[in-house]
């Protein structure tokens, strides 16, 4: 952990770790991104909500990193999954050596769909500034641990403890607001419908509203920049369909939606994943939640 400071509506952290290998996707092509000889460490950076400490995917965050006052090196950095850390960004830097150095961190306007007490929040670009000490004795202190025994089996490390920084997990089944209608899993992935009475404020439309949680299946992390549609069936009529919308909701968390006039009981929400979660994978991520089948929920 490097420091932590605020702007705007967004509060940043800053850490860093040995460089890592890790995976892009796009669409559903996976390209490795291999350490390279010059790399000094893999810097990483999270941004949240202070008040609700909800974390913000999509900020499209930039580093720009300095040492006194003169350029070093700038990076968009990644939207990426780890199995301990959940979403964050990062990317691997060089540095020039060891020293007193200042990332400055900018995020742009959300494009993401903001509803409920978020609704008119992170909408205008922002920058804030981290000074951190980098140091080899440093990085050697940071532990790590090889799992060849459980190499090819199911499972997920822990969650890491974040201390005052909040991590990416997606609400409990019984903190969601609405009704919950169910869970079910997908793939590498787990989903949670929930049925709200009324759209939360900045969801165009009237009737009711649909809300999907996806997560991760062992720490619960949040999987954004997913793309999906969805149909609601009655006694095997389509009653509504469309798009399952990315939105951001300080109660709701990150998740997909649609309104519709009305959810009734018997009625059956289909699920199709037309694009995997658009984030970088760390190892063991680097083939998941790419393969995720078409799921259904019954009222």
């Amino acid at each position: 952990m490097l420091g932590m400071t605020a702007a705007g509506d967004y509060k940043f952290g800053l850490m860093y770790s040995y460089p890592h290998r890790f995976w892009n996707v796009n669409g559903r092509q996976v390209s490795k991104t291999p350490i390279d000889g010059d790399d000094s460490l893999h810097l990483m950076a999270t941004v949240w909500e202070p008040e609700t400490g909800v974390v913000l995917p999509e900020t499209g965050l930039s580093v720009n990193i300095k040492q006194d006052g003169e350029f070093v090196s700038q990076e968009v950095i990644y939207p990426m999954l780890s199995q301990p850390m959940g979403f964050h960004y990062g990317a691997n830097f060089a540095l020039p050596g060891e020293g007193t150095y200042t990332a400055e961190l900018s995020v742009g306007a959300m494009p993401t769909r903001r509803t409920g007490a978020f609704r008119d929040r992170f909408t205008e670009p922002v920058s804030a500034s981290i000074d951190f000490e980098f140091s080899h004795s440093k990085m050697n202190e940071i532990s790590w641990e090889t799992l060849d025994e459980k190499a090819g089996t199911e499972g997920s490390v822990d969650a890491m403890q974040m201390g005052m920084m909040p991590s990416s997990l997606a609400p409990a089944p019984g903190d969601l607001p609405g009704s919950v209608v169910g869970e079910t899993s997908a793939g590498d992935a787990r989903f949670v419908l929930t049925v709200l009475d009324s759209p939360p404020a900045g969801v165009d439309g009237s009737g009711q509203y649909l809300a999907l949680s996806a997560r991760t299946p062992y720490n619960r992390m949040i999987l954004p920049a997913m793309g999906a549609e969805a149909t609601l069936t009655r006694d095997g009529d389509v009653v509504a369909e469309g798009p399952l919308t990315r939105t951001l909701d300080p109660d709701l968390n990150y998740h997909y939606g649609l309104a519709v006039d009305a959810v009734e009981s018997g009625d059956v929400l289909s699920v199709s994943v037309t694009t995997p979660p658009q984030v970088a994978r760390h190892e063991g991520y680097e083939t998941a939640f790419l393969e995720l089948e078409p799921f259904e929920f019954t009222v």
